[in-house]
C-alpha cells in the first residue's frame, strides 16, 4: 500500500487479447495493406486491377515520374532514389503503361527517342546512366564510370514494345542485342533469365523464340535456379551476393500461364510454386520482397509493387483471391 500523500502506483494494464488471424479474404487483406503503405501510383494501379479503375489516373500519377528529356526518374523504381532520368525507371514506366493498354502513340515514341539517347552503341540499355549525381541506390543497382548494356533493362523494355506493336528505329539494334543475349546466356542470373523471358514471350519470330526458351528452361533446371520444392531450400542456395531467402520460384519465370517459360515446369511444381506464393502473404496483407533492405521508405515502396505482382499473378492462374 502507498504511504499517505504519496502518488498512487499507476495500474496495471490488463493482458492484450490473444491476437487473432485475419480472416478477410487475401485481396480484402492486400487491398488494406495498399492504401495504408503504397504510393498513390500503386493505389491506382490496384484500384485499376482490381476494383474496375479507370487507367486515367494510373496514367496522372505515373505522369509525376516523367521528365522533359523523356525519361522517368524521381525514385519510379524504389531502389534508385534521385530526380534524374533512368533507365531502370523508364522500364518501370513502361510496365505500367503496358499493364492499362496504354504504351502506344506519342508517349511511346517520347519513351524511345529517350531509350534511344542513353543506349549503347550496340543499342543495349545499361541500368543506370553513367552518374547518378551522388543519389543513393540500393547495393545491387551497379555504379559505373561507362556502364554497358545489360539484358536485364533492355530484354523487358524491348519485349514490352514489341508486345504493344510500337515500332522504332532504335528497336532494330535492340532487338538484335536481346536475341544474342538470351541465345548466348550459359551460366545465367536468375534475373537475367526472367529478362530474357520478358523478351522471347513477346519477340516477333515466334519459332526462334520457341527454341531459346527451350534451351533457358533446360539451363533453369540443370543449374536448379528455381526452388521447385519450396519445403526444401536446401539445394537451391541464393546467388551470392543475395540475401539468404532471395531464391526464384517458378511462379516467378512463369507469371502467367501463357508464359513461354510455364512450360519448364510440371503441374505439380507450378502448383506448389503458387501455393507458397498464397502463403507468403503477410499479417498486414503484404507480401515480403525478398530483396536486401538498404532503407525503410524504399523497402515499403518495394513491398506495395511485389503485393501487386502476387495478386496478378495468383489472378492469372485461376487462384481465389475473395
Amino acid at each position: 500500500m502507498a504511504e499517505p500523500g504519496a502518488s498512487p502506483l499507476p495500474a496495471i494494464p490488463p493482458p492484450a487479447p490473444p491476437r487473432t488471424p485475419d480472416s478477410r479474404a487475401p485481396l480484402a487483406r492486400a487491398e488494406h495493406f495498399v492504401w495504408l503503405t503504397a504510393r498513390v501510383l500503386e493505389q491506382r494501379l490496384f484500384a485499376y486491377h482490381f476494383r474496375g479503375g479507370d487507367p486515367g489516373p494510373v496514367e496522372t500519377a505515373l505522369e509525376a515520374y516523367r521528365n522533359e528529356d523523356g525519361g522517368y526518374g524521381h525514385a519510379l523504381e524504389p531502389d534508385l532514389r534521385g530526380p534524374a532520368s533512368q533507365p531502370l525507371h523508364t522500364a518501370c514506366a513502361l510496365r505500367v503503361l503496358d499493364a492499362v493498354g496504354r504504351c502506344g502513340g506519342q508517349r511511346a515514341e517520347r519513351i524511345c527517342r529517350y531509350l534511344t539517347s542513353v543506349s549503347t552503341p550496340d543499342g543495349a540499355l545499361p541500368v543506370t546512366r553513367a552518374s547518378r549525381d551522388g543519389h543513393p541506390a540500393a547495393p545491387s543497382v551497379p555504379d559505373a564510370a561507362d556502364p554497358p548494356g545489360e539484358l536485364l533493362v533492355t530484354g523487358p523494355v524491348v519485349g514490352l514494345l514489341h508486345r504493344n506493336e510500337v515500332w522504332h528505329a532504335w528497336l532494330f539494334r535492340a532487338t538484335d542485342f536481346c536475341w544474342q543475349a538470351a541465345e548466348s546466356l550459359a551460366s545465367p542470373h536468375p534475373y537475367e533469365v526472367e529478362a530474357a523471358v520478358a523478351f522471347l514471350d513477346s519477340a516477333p519470330d515466334r519459332p526462334r523464340a520457341e527454341a531459346a526458351a527451350d534451351r533457358l528452361g533446360r539451363l533453369v533446371r540443370e543449374q536448379r535456379l528455381a526452388v521447385l520444392d519450396p519445403g526444401d531450400l536446401g539445394p537451391n542456395p541464393a546467388p551470392p551476393g543475395h540475401a539468404p531467402d532471395e531464391h526464384r520460384f517458378p511462379h516467378d519465370y512463369a507469371r502467367e500461364p501463357r508464359s513461354l517459360a510455364r512450360a519448364w515446369f510440371t503441374d505439380d511444381e507450378m502448383a506448389r510454386s503458387l501455393d507458397f506464393l498464397a502463403a507468403g502473404q503477410e499479417d498486414d496483407g503484404g507480401w515480403p520482397s525478398r530483396r536486401r533492405r538498404r532503407a525503410p521508405v524504399p523497402a515499403l515502396e518495394v513491398r506495395a509493387r511485389v503485393t501487386l505482382e502476387a495478386l496478378c499473378t495468383l489472378r492469372a492462374y485461376g487462384r481465389p483471391l475473395g
